[in-house]
């Protein structure tokens, strides 16, 4: 049976890929982008099948109007994909207010307010899933990605515990954790103005690694993307998906880490209790 999905940030990467698998095999779409045009091409082969809707998620007051329009058009929504996202490069130090303030009103804030808008309309429609693409570094942090791996962090809370506010809806959530893939990840990357002083830190050898193309991408897009579809297809999906052998190995040893470290210091947690 085809499934109705609205799908945000669609106009390249992992969204655009996303909306083209699920066109193909018949099923219906709203899309939501900022760049109106970008998906032209799918519209004119898919007709009625693709619904296109503009959307800035640093926009809070067009949030909740855009889901409206999307579940009025498809007249439910099975599947909602919190995609749209960027990346800021750039030491805590160096990234300016404005970036700090765009980085999380788009990734955090953004999809904050996506969530909370879907969430009466799936209520009233019996129940319904929602997928927000994280990445690994919801989980754990590089240098020189500070507040992105803020806003990741920060969504994935918010995600966890929404996710237990509305299980008694019959809403549920994946959150989608891909390593680095062969996306247009890295050429949207807003970068910070550089600071000498970082320049021979962990910052620093990020910053190069990147440039110079020896930061290690593993993940395919093609596979990262049908693996997120057969997840929301799947009867009782994870609440957590690692996306690729990077995210697998870096999330499963940043998780030992903490773990061991917890341990280390188990008596010191232990003896704050009260009597």
């Amino acid at each position: 049976m085809a499934s109705n999905w609205l799908i945000t940030g669609t106009s390249t990467g992992l969204g655009r890929l996303m909306v083209e698998r699920l066109l193909a095999r018949g099923d219906r779409v709203a899309a939501t982008l900022r760049r109106p045009g970008a998906l032209d091409d799918l519209k004119a082969r898919h007709g009625e099948a693709l619904q296109v809707l503009t959307l800035d998620l640093t926009d809070t007051g067009q949030i909740t109007a855009v889901v409206n329009e999307a579940f009025a058009r498809l007249g439910r929504i099975d599947v909602a994909v919190s995609n749209a996202g960027y990346g800021l490069f750039g030491a805590g130090e160096e990234v300016s207010d404005e970036q700090i303030e765009r980085q999380l009103a788009t990734n955090l804030a953004g999809c904050i307010h996506f969530i909370r808008a879907l969430l009466p309309r799936l209520r009233a429609q019996g129940g319904g899933r929602i997928v927000q693409v994280s990445s690994e570094g919801g989980q754990i942090a590089y240098p020189n990605f500070s507040v992105y791996h803020a806003s990741k962090w920060g969504i994935e809370g918010f995600v966890q515990s929404v996710s237990q506010e509305v299980a008694p809806f019959n809403i549920d959530f994946i959150i989608a954790e891909p390593g680095p893939t062969g996306t247009n990840f890295a050429a949207g990357l807003d970068h910070a103005p550089t600071m000498d002083c970082y320049e021979d830190t962990p910052a620093g050898e990020v910053r190069r690694a990147v440039a110079s193309g020896a930061f290690v991408i593993r993940g395919d897009a093609g596979k990262t993307v049908d693996s997120m579809i057969a997840a929301a297809d799947a009867d009782t999906p994870p609440l957590r998906l690692a996306l690729g052998s990077t995210a697998y190995a870096s999330i499963k040893a940043g998780l030992e880490a903490r773990l061991q470290e917890l341990e280390a210091h188990k008596a010191v947690t232990l003896s704050v209790d009260g009597e």
